[in-house]
């Protein structure tokens, strides 16, 4: 077995952080360290009104560790915040060392993670666009790494060729992944025409998402203790206590300072939150910083357009918690609505009812008569509902669909009248 490779973590500390922040990222940067394979030596934390443009940090904090790693034989030096081209460049001439940037970090750790054709696609994607601006005049330097951390996915010999190269793949890659949601939407369409509600998971990463799964459908998704154990969509059939089959499906874990390029990726993937009528955001309750952790997932939700998607909150390893302290988590969380413990199935019946009870709010059923004029209204329902019946006359379609209040409202509006009701 290789040995580990040996880090040293850096941070700054800017006007407005505080200890406890960027001590509590820099512990999180030690878990992805660990996740790629790595293990933590000794940590750097400097003081500075701004990032500096040459080095990020100072040019003498530079030189110290240079000799920090030196002296202690580090194999690389993790950044908690990106570098520029140009600051990783200068760093590594002054240092000596490999240097890798948070987003760096994760996207190796998605490349080892990456099992189907289409994660894999995802993250050489997502690497290669992060890459393709640091390949000027790194071909020798690229050589010289050898290997490791920040180096894996799409291999040595694929990062050296030129940037002309570099973009058709990226061409390709897309033009695959477009293929992907095509198929996507096609499987989505033809599972739209059968009434079953899709629930996604999504929360922070290591929430217990897959765990949930898992104990909700009887599902086998690999559960580890580490930081994105799950990066390909799993979608299960599970029963509601009214006997109402849904579909729920678990997605990739979200983390502060999510490399946009992943969030651009992983879109195929992503769609699946898009379309699904219910979220369950799964929040760890054990966590010392889960107000940050809520805040970080709401606003990836946000940036992804799915800020008024209905949500369930989800709190999650309530069996790590005393009473009291399950008392205090839950006002600081002020929209949790279930408390559960996945791993030891506590309370998975009130979450089932709740979900239960909010799709019960979610849908109303419509009969129509529509004139062949008003035939792009049956497109709406497609798109926003389910068609559950239809029937083609010769002067008109009846329609029997369950569709939102909002989407309801609309076509009353476009139809100028109150839904008709239709003998189907």
């Amino acid at each position: 077995m290789p040995e580990k490779e040996r880090a040293l973590l850096v941070a700054l500390r800017l006007p407005g952080n505080n200890d406890y922040e960027i001590e509590d990222s820099l512990d999180e940067l030690t878990q992805l360290v660990h996740t790629a394979g790595g293990e933590v030596a000794s940590r750097v934390i400097q003081n500075r009104p701004k990032p500096t443009p040459a080095y990020f940090i100072g040019k003498g904090k530079a030189e110290h560790i240079h000799h920090v790693c030196q002296e202690l034989r580090l194999d690389l030096v993790v950044f908690d915040d990106n570098l520029t081209p140009g600051q990783q460049r200068n760093l590594e001439d002054l240092i000596q060392c490999k240097i890798i940037d948070r987003t760096s970090l994760i996207l190796d750790i998605f490349a080892q993670r990456a099992h189907t054709r289409e994660g894999k696609l995802q993250v050489e994607l997502a690497q290669l666009e992060y890459l393709l601006p640091r390949l000027v005049g790194k071909g020798l330097m690229l050589s010289r790494l050898g290997g490791g951390i920040g180096t894996r996915g799409p291999g040595e010999t694929q990062l050296e060729v030129d940037r002309r190269r570099i973009r058709q793949r990226i061409a390709k890659i897309k033009a695959d992944l477009e293929g992907v949601r095509k198929h996507r939407k096609l499987y989505r369409e033809k599972r739209q025409s059968v009434p079953t509600p899709v629930i996604a998971l999504v929360g922070y990463t290591n929430a217990g998402k897959s765990t949930l799964l898992n104990a909700l459908s009887g599902a086998d998704v690999s559960v580890e203790d580490k930081l994105f154990a799950t990066l390909d969509t799993t979608t299960r059939r599970i029963e509601l206590p009214n006997h109402q089959a849904v579909l729920i499906s678990d997605t990739v874990g979200f983390i502060r300072k999510l490399p946009h390029q992943l969030v651009e990726a992983f879109k195929a993937t992503l769609e699946e939150v898009a379309e699904a009528d219910i979220l369950l955001h799964v929040i760890d309750a054990g966590h010392p910083d889960i107000e940050q952790q809520v805040a970080t997932v709401n606003s990836i939700l946000s940036e992804l357009g799915l800020e008024d998607k209905p949500t369930i909150a989800v709190l999650n390893k309530t069996d790590q918690l005393k009473n009291k302290n399950l008392i205090k988590c839950l006002s600081r969380i002020a929209d949790a609505q279930v408390a559960v413990a996945a791993l030891y199935r506590l309370n998975l019946d009130q979450l089932l009812r709740r979900i239960e009870q909010q799709l019960q709010h979610l849908l109303t059923r419509i009969s129509l008569s529509l004139t062949y004029e008003e035939s792009a209204i049956i497109s709406l329902i497609h798109k926003k509902g389910r068609v559950l019946n239809s029937r083609y006359l010769d002067d008109r379609i009846l329609i029997e669909a369950e569709v939102d209040f909002k989407t309801a409202a609309i076509i009353e509006s476009k139809l100028q009248q109150t839904p008709l009701k239709a003998n189907i």
